[in-house]
């Protein structure tokens, strides 16, 4: 058994409905973004709430940790990006240049910029040395809300309402767009850099080959009609999995794109964010005022969430 299959905790976030869940980058910390316009630091094998951040005016719609763990970045529906100091809690930088609300945010690879995505169909790149508060520079191709983003050492990964797909090469200075004819919620490169997975409204979750487009598989079955659900891959590309707006998590083998596992919450409301341990078969998910810790039967942990 290579994927997460049973809950082994369920937390009360307690910060009303959980926008998203993330892990930081080596596993041992998660986030929560909160509709109480808070970003919460969790212990990611205990449950225990480490801290609380707050500075945004309305509720919190992403986050992101640091490469050294330091930093936490943050934007939501005031329009803003937060850089907060982990240790402190306090607000090392505001960001206020996006003219709607902020759907994503991440770090660069050394975590010297944050880069957002917002409903004004714009990528903004921020510099987090530099004392000014202008973006170093916007990327404003998607004609529609910008809804995903992931960077790479060299690359920018896009998703947005418009039906596209938009990967920048950092290297030779060129944008490669693919058409996938829904809305898209949610793009991510698979672990070895050389596909991507695509979720959309309403159409089978795609992965294209990240040089020709090519469709390579379609992985169908889960429920996504509504709302922005996320998907992502487990920790050694082996499987797909996603959210669902029937309470479930959805597992597809990737390489024959047949359902594996239906991971059934205790509730049918929708399950809309995912994040996968960077290493083990571990995963969280986000629904309702809950976050739960799922693991694999293999994997016997004696420590809660």
């Amino acid at each position: 058994m290579v994927w997460p299959n049973k809950i082994t905790e369920t937390v009360d976030c307690k910060q009303g409905a959980v926008r998203a869940v993330r892990y930081n980058v080596d596993g041992n910390y998660c986030l929560t973004c909160g509709s109480d316009k808070t970003v919460k630091l969790w212990s990611a094998s205990r449950g225990l709430l480490l801290k609380t951040y707050s500075g945004h005016g309305y509720e919190v719609l992403d986050a992101c940790s640091s490469g050294d763990n330091s930093h936490i970045c943050s934007g939501g529906m005031d329009k803003t990006v937060v850089m907060f100091d982990v240790s402190t809690g306090q607000i090392l930088r505001k960001f206020r240049d996006h003219a709607g609300t902020v759907n994503c945010v991440c770090f660069n690879e050394d975590s010297s910029l944050i880069l957002s995505g917002s409903i004004d169909c714009s990528v903004r790149v921020w510099d987090c040395r530099s004392r000014k508060n202008i973006p170093i520079q916007v990327m404003d191709e998607a004609k529609d809300s910008v809804t995903s983003i992931q960077v790479s050492d060299h690359e920018i990964l896009t998703g947005s309402a418009d039906c596209r797909v938009r990967r920048y090469d950092l290297r030779i200075g060129q944008m490669f767009s693919d058409f996938v004819g829904k809305a898209v919620s949610c793009a991510r490169f698979t672990r070895d850099g050389q596909c991507v997975l695509i979720s959309s409204m309403d159409t089978p979750i795609l992965l294209l080959d990240k040089d020709t487009g090519e469709m390579l598989n379609e992985f169908q079955g889960h429920k996504n009609s509504s709302y922005r659900i996320e998907s992502c891959l487990n920790h050694d590309d082996t499987h797909i999995l996603s959210g669902s707006e029937d309470g479930k998590i959805f597992v597809w083998d990737l390489m024959e794109a047949k359902v594996k596992d239906e991971l059934c919450h205790e509730t049918s409301r929708p399950v809309h964010s995912l994040s996968h341990h960077p290493s083990k078969p571990i995963l969280l998910s986000a629904w309702g005022e809950k976050m739960s810790r799922w693991e694999s039967n293999q994997e016997t942990s004696t420590e809660p969430l």
